[in-house]
């Protein structure tokens, strides 16, 4: 059995609706209240919430956007690409892995409103990260962009929009 597929079983992974597969590990017993967040949110959140995240060969991450930072954990497998496109229209490309001297990072956060997508590098393989939210992940929080509306915003990043949503 190829190691995607034990990770995916030992995890008890599920697919996810932006594509790949992930299991909530951990949610916060604690609640921030309506009236302790910004206005962008419209119930209350708790404190923090983390996922696994796994992407294998072709599967992708489709282009949307949250209104809490991500921060994303590489943890095993092929290094993973994140293309975030700011509020601005700035496009950034981060690779996410182990490989320090390749200028891969550990770890990084997407901030807020930002769109993004993620794909495996190596189309052969697979990437096992994990995802911490805060405030916490709420569905009615994310957003998935349609190729149609992101192309509309972000002409210049028009293949790479077209490549990485779901609709």
């Amino acid at each position: 059995m190829h190691a995607s597929k034990i990770i995916i079983e030992k995890l008890e992974l599920q697919p996810h609706p932006e594509g790949g597969y992930f299991k909530e590990v951990y949610r916060s017993d604690e609640i921030i209240k309506t009236s302790g967040l910004p206005e962008r949110f419209t119930g209350d959140r708790n404190f923090g919430t983390s996922i696994y995240y796994l992407l294998e060969k072709e599967q992708f991450s489709s282009f949307h956007k949250l209104k809490s930072d991500e921060t994303w954990h590489f943890y095993y497998g092929s290094p993973l690409l994140l293309h975030i496109i700011n509020e601005n229209g700035n496009y950034n490309r981060i690779n996410l892995g182990n490989g320090l001297s390749a200028n891969e990072f550990f770890q990084y956060t997407v901030l807020r409103n930002c769109w993004f997508a993620a794909e495996v590098i190596d189309k052969n393989s697979f990437s096992l990260i994990g995802a911490t939210v805060a405030p916490g992940f709420d569905f009615s929080d994310f957003e998935m962009g349609t190729s149609e509306e992101l192309i509309s915003k972000f002409p210049e990043q028009k293949e790479l929009i077209k490549r990485l949503t779901l609709a």
